[in-house]
């Protein structure tokens, strides 16, 4: 058979007639007419090749071509339901759905780990898959292409199919070993450009901002060392005697701190913004919009625990 032809409002019919048993009740149950369903029925006798109901003494009687056909049709239509009633309402707790999320290094790890126990915690059923990417706008293919659901990293260029939603910021300060020199005093521009400079670049560049912000003055620092991933450049200031500019969430999660000396930078620089990403298509899905919802609620939380800590932390030194 041909489904192309199937109107699916004839199985809805088809369906009403075997619990009503009654072409003026079924047509009430599902809002039609009698002479509507009366039509419907035509119709599927024709489609179905039989007569599926005769007439009898307490109303429509199905033959056995109908009765085999009920109960597989009405579970279809109950699935149906149920798919369509699942693009309305999203129940986290009983989900077996797989979620998709791409991670710029940094929010990896800052952020998976609390996302991963509050996931585990409110929505045990779920898989979680998580793929790296590294230029800001990969972000932007990997949304386009459906390869990720959401991402998150550095803002990617402006388009009008991908929203975005900001998430936190990072400020940068400059780090050098504990028992460093330079250390000894504030940090100033002169005493800045006399050290050799650890640049992270996850692009493979050899300009950062820091590199920008010296421009503009007409300066330019010495370079001992490129490297892609900003985990590892903690650990390696603290052994060497250069000097690296690094977002401070990248210290605190390196477990390096009590090994480096943080100072503030000699120069402005711009915090690092971070951003959650997500295609147009998504924008309305009840489940993508409860997973959103769920890593800005972590981000929160842990903004929140970290600016209490800091707070802590100044008031013991006081």
């Amino acid at each position: 058979m041909d489904l192309h032809g199937i109107d699916l409002n004839l199985l809805v019919a088809f369906d009403a007639l075997m619990a009503e048993r009654s072409v003026t009740r079924a047509g009430t149950r599902i809002g039609r007419t009698q002479p509507a369903m009366s039509a419907a029925l035509s119709r599927l006798r024709a489609l179905l090749r039989d007569e599926l109901f005769v007439r009898g003494p307490s109303g429509l009687q199905p033959t056995p071509r109908a009765l085999e056909l009920a109960e597989p049709l009405s579970r279809a239509l109950a699935q149906i339901q149920r798919t369509l009633e699942f693009t309305q309402v999203f129940e986290p707790a009983s989900s077996t759905g797989t979620f998709t999320i791409g991670l710029q290094e940094h929010p990896a790890f800052v952020l998976l780990p609390r996302l991963v126990s509050a996931l585990r915690a409110v929505a045990p059923h779920i898989t979680l898959h998580v793929r790296g990417f590294t230029a800001r706008d990969d972000a932007i293919g990997m949304l386009d292409a459906g390869e990720a659901d959401v991402t998150i990293g550095v803002p990617p260029a402006s388009t009008e199919r991908i929203l975005t939603r900001p998430l936190f910021e990072e400020r940068f300060v400059c780090v050098l070993r504990k028992d460093h020199p330079a250390g000894r005093r504030p940090l100033d521009l002169d005493g800045f450009l006399a050290l050799s400079h650890l640049l992270v670049s996850p692009e493979n560049e050899r300009f950062g901002h820091v590199d920008a912000a010296l421009a503009k003055r007409g300066l330019k620092r010495r370079l001992g060392l490129t490297l892609p991933q900003m985990y590892a450049a903690p650990r390696l200031v603290a052994s060497s005697d250069m000097i690296a500019t690094l977002m401070e969430g990248v210290i605190e999660a390196s477990g390096m701190a009590d090994a480096l000396r943080v100072l503030p930078p000699p120069i402005e620089l711009a915090p690092a913004a971070f951003v959650l990403s997500w295609h147009r298509r998504n924008e309305a899905h009840p489940a993508q919009r409860w997973f959103r919802d769920c890593i800005a609620a972590q981000v929160l939380e842990q903004q929140e625990g970290r600016r209490g800590r800091k707070g802590s932390s100044r008031a013991r030194a006081q």
